[in-house]
């Protein structure tokens, strides 16, 4: 399963989200104010992370033929995004979401990889602009969410793709305690290998004060309210890295899907700024490279990174959370 359709999960969900969190009485703008002013809203209307991991080994094949095993001495990133939204009625919202990431890796040995000569160290910048138009409605007698988002990506350098996706949700139960979803996610990527997604959200509030929040694919994780102003989760949730590589006149892209588990620690810090602290195991399963003409099946270069561990640090601004004051 590739990286860009689990990346995508999350603004596809975000509308579908503040209507579950809704009393049944309420708009949807008062729903949508209502759930971004949580103290731990699910979207973070402006956010920035850096993120790093520690040297791991792997080893990899080019065009089928074994390479010398390597080692990722450093690999590092700083991640910005925006989610901008208008609400124009009770039926339907119009958003966009920016997004812009840096990749420095340093190699122990050195590769042509991921430049034209022989390097130690490389550096990419990736960005994505994604515009996503919702509508809400009845489907047997239950909340329904459609949503058709058109996205392009690119590097410093060129534009290089662009993207559709079509969603599809249904509020199956939403009660104080328990909040479940079931909905369909189709993707339109000639790079793409299963183009139809399914996707399933449960949050459940234990009498212990635990909470299970689950959006699968994306995340599993179980968290509680600590302190007066703070919250911690244990579980594991996906992230990606990609990025393009230019090589003899031609593109490629470069993806890689993490698994990361461990502990995040969120820290509301007043004047609607939130921190956040993550750390703990990484798994990549593979890391390929593939001709941007071709999908991520038929790839030139495969890697098997070993697990490292991972510590993340971000801060995220909500100016919606000022709504709830007035």
């Amino acid at each position: 399963m590739n990286t860009f359709r689990k990346a995508l999960v999350p603004l596809a969900f975000f509308p579908f989200k503040n209507i579950v969190f809704a009393q049944k009485r309420d708009s949807i703008p008062n729903k949508l104010i209502a759930f971004v002013t949580d103290k731990f809203p699910q979207a973070r209307d402006l956010n920035i992370e850096y993120t790093q991991v520690t040297p791991y080994n792997y080893s990899s094949t080019f065009q089928g033929a074994d390479l010398p095993d390597n080692k990722v001495k450093s690999f590092s990133q700083v991640n910005a995004n925006a989610n901008i939204y208008f609400i124009k009625n009770r039926k339907w919202m119009l958003s966009t979401a920016l997004n812009y990431r840096y990749t420095s890796i340093e190699t122990e040995n050195a590769t042509s990889l991921f430049s034209n000569e022989s390097s130690n160290k490389a550096d990419f910048h990736y960005h994505s602009e994604a515009l996503n138009f919702t509508y809400f409605s009845k489907l047997f007698n239950k909340t329904a969410i459609y949503s058709a988002t058109a996205s392009v990506d690119g590097s410093n350098q060129h534009f290089e793709r662009v993207r559709g996706m079509l969603t599809g949700n249904i509020i199956l139960k939403a009660n104080a305690k328990t909040k479940m979803t079931l909905g369909l996610a189709l993707m339109v990527d000639p790079s793409i290998q299963v183009p139809i997604l399914p996707i399933f959200t449960y949050e459940h509030k234990f009498d212990n004060g635990w909470v299970a929040d689950v959006i699968l694919p994306q995340k599993l994780l179980i968290r509680k309210n600590v302190f007066s102003n703070g919250r911690i989760s244990l579980g594991s949730e996906m992230s990606n890295t990609s990025f393009y590589l230019y090589q003899a006149e031609k593109t490629y892209e470069f993806r890689q899907l993490n698994i990361n588990s461990g502990i995040i620690y969120e820290h509301n810090l007043g004047s609607n700024f939130i921190g956040t602290l993550k750390t703990g195991l990484r798994i990549t399963p593979n890391a390929r490279i593939f001709d941007k003409e071709e999908s991520f099946k038929d790839y030139i270069f495969e890697a098997k990174p070993k697990p490292s561990f991972y510590f993340n640090v971000g801060v995220s601004y909500n100016p919606f959370g000022k709504l709830r004051k007035k």
